[in-house]
């Protein structure tokens, strides 16, 4: 039971004996009291007076007494107008910290099958900063998730098929000269990512040719020879043209083992990896499927589309009318297969926010289809990333390479750790560990620090500081810890299973055991608003709360023996909370530093 389960329940009891009636739970409204004030938690009794029939002084005050006098939990109470401010006895928290240092997860007894998709990568190009983002939030989430009692599968779809990735194909017929991963000396999507980069190259100049002959800008761009020749190569792919399937495997066979290896670093993994290669059929055949029964409209171009002018939408090609299919086409036979597969309450796809209205087509065309089902997709429509130079363009090659982004952290981590002197003493195997597990946590953390809704700006230098809401600053903490607890292991102080309840505690103390016992709350709180930047902003309240108890009090050479114990427990239910926390943030946390 939570500390707001808790009072609610006791809040109700009060108002029955005090006046005669019952109350509905949803009117109570309970919040951790302003730090201006004197109290834990507060109650506003404004809904409650016309029970009471008194004024919202009179009401406070009488179940104020009413509480302190029956609950030995409530040490005092103060009343400001309408408004209840109760303080647990020292007691009570060190209750609930021995409490919550046997289990660190919450579970829900209305548990759900989740799918969340996240990374979504096409194989025309590497993973970089944007993907980096959706990997790290689409990973944390399933964590969260399934720390609240959830059935988890996290799916992958890889976009491997359409126009983008014949762009990258046709380069490299056309300029390739049978160049190979292996030949080139990198990795297999760099190298197919920089023939994306070539062939919207010469695309552009095709384009500035043809407008100088005085074409629009419109027939330029749909008369260049390079996009009729892409085109033409896209209808034989959907065609099973057996020269061009071949490229297309050996070029996605490339750009996949580049993936896995980003992956690996990150630590991302996948329980199912979908392919739309393998859905788009899927999708067509919804699509005839819905002409037949006039849910869905051709038009005089043969193309298929979804009339969606009712709902304030317009009309969505889902069929080219060369036959050919569009994203949308594999999205909704991708939605049917996984519903037919893993029964999912919820879908979830982590997606960034310039696909928002294709998710409301997605829904909408399901509808259509005849997919109750719709109303449990979800499109968590993150924030796009930008550097302090501006924002990333995979056409034209400026974006941040993921692979790059990563040797920098590392790089950086280990120049910054060298210079505090943060790794003397440590071998050079140790030292290699804690520079990649600080160097990820920098990135990791900056990233997930920030509510995913959000646009972001993204600083290398500034998330691989020890100071301040970063990463390593919390990393540094949690091994601070365990040096704490080593040492008083050296001279033979055991840390204690539980501490005695009367032991008296400080302010800075019970500052810490509340964010310890509000640990479950803010699970709950990050799984049902879809934010990891809780956990993240929360694990980073509990580090500097620790670090200024450090600071200010002793505790292996502090005299009184209880007050010792309570200091080592303390400290070592703080290192957990924090290791819980960055675990969900899919960190790592080193033992020393």
């Amino acid at each position: 039971m939570t500390i707001e389960s808790f009072l609610t329940d006791k809040f109700c009891k009060a108002i029955e004996k005090l006046y005669l009636q019952t109350i509905d739970i949803n009117q109570i409204q309970i919040q951790k009291t302003k730090k201006d004030f004197t109290g834990d938690y507060t109650i506003n009794v404004f809904p409650f007076l016309k029970i009471s029939k008194k004024t919202p002084e009179q009401t406070a005050s009488e179940i104020g007494n009413f509480l302190k006098n029956n609950l030995e939990e409530i040490n005092s109470f103060e009343v400001i107008k309408g408004f209840l401010n109760l303080s647990f006895s020292d007691s009570f928290w060190i209750n609930e910290l021995n409490k919550t240092s046997e289990k660190t997860e919450n579970t829900l007894t209305d548990s759900k099958n989740i799918l969340i998709e996240y990374s979504s990568p096409n194989t025309n190009k590497p993973l970089h900063l944007g993907h980096i983002r959706n990997n790290l939030i689409g990973h944390s989430l399933s964590e969260i998730l399934k720390a609240t009692g959830n059935h988890v599968t996290k799916v992958n779809l890889i976009n491997d098929r359409g126009i983008h990735i014949c762009k990258s194909m046709l380069a490299w017929q056309k300029w390739g000269n049978g160049i190979t991963p292996g030949k080139a000396n990198i990795k297999g999507d760099k190298l197919v990512g920089d023939f994306y980069v070539l062939f919207d190259k010469e695309y552009k100049k095709q384009i500035a040719e043809l407008l100088a002959k005085g074409k629009t800008q419109e027939q330029a761009e749909n008369e260049t020879v390079l996009i009729l020749e892409v085109r033409e190569m896209l209808r034989k792919w959907e065609a099973g043209d057996a020269e061009v399937r071949k490229l297309w495997i050996t070029m996605n066979n490339w750009v996949y083992n580049g993936f896995e290896k980003t992956y690996k670093i990150l630590g991302i993994t996948f329980d199912k990896t979908h392919y739309e290669s393998q859905t788009y059929e899927l999708g067509k055949k919804e699509v005839y499927k819905g002409l037949e029964k006039n849910v869905l409209i051709k038009k005089d171009d043969n193309s298929i589309c979804a009339d969606l002018t009712d709902d304030g939408l317009d009309e969505k090609v889902l069929l080219r009318s060369d036959g050919t299919s569009v994203y949308i086409t594999q999205d909704i036979g991708t939605a049917i297969m996984r519903k037919n597969e893993f029964y999912a309450d919820k879908m979830i796809y982590v997606v960034g926010n310039e696909q928002n209205y294709h998710f409301q087509v997605l829904k909408l065309v399901l509808k259509k289809l005849g997919y109750d089902w719709h109303k449990n997709i979800s499109h968590l429509s993150y924030g796009m990333v930008e550097l302090p130079q501006g924002k990333m363009k995979s056409r034209e090659g400026t974006v941040v390479d993921a692979d790059d982004l990563i040797d920098e952290m590392f790089a950086t981590a280990k120049s910054i750790s060298d210079e505090l002197g943060k790794l003397d003493g440590l071998s050079e195997v140790e030292k290699t560990e804690i520079v990649k597990m600080v160097g990820l946590g920098a990135l990791k953390y900056f990233i997930l620090k920030v509510d995913p809704k959000k646009n972001m700006l993204y600083n290398p230098v500034e998330s691989i500081d020890f100071n301040g809401n970063t990463g390593p600053f919390i990393q540094y903490t949690h091994a601070r810890i365990k040096s704490v607890l080593r040492k008083a292991n050296e001279i033979s102080l055991n840390v204690p299973e539980k501490v005695l309840e009367n032991t008296e505690i400080n302010e800075t103390e019970k500052s810490i055991i509340k964010l310890i016992a509000d640990f479950k709350n803010i699970i709950s709180e990050a799984a049902t608003e879809l934010n990891p930047a809780l956990i993240a902003n929360y694990v980073y309240t509990l580090a500097k709360e620790y670090n200024q108890f450090y600071h200010d009090f002793s505790i292996l050479k502090e005299e009184n023996t209880d007050k010792r114990n309570f200091r080592l427990f303390l400290s070592s239910v703080t290192a957990k909370r924090i290791k819980d926390s960055m675990r969900l943030l899919g960190i790592d946390v080193p033992e020393r530093m």
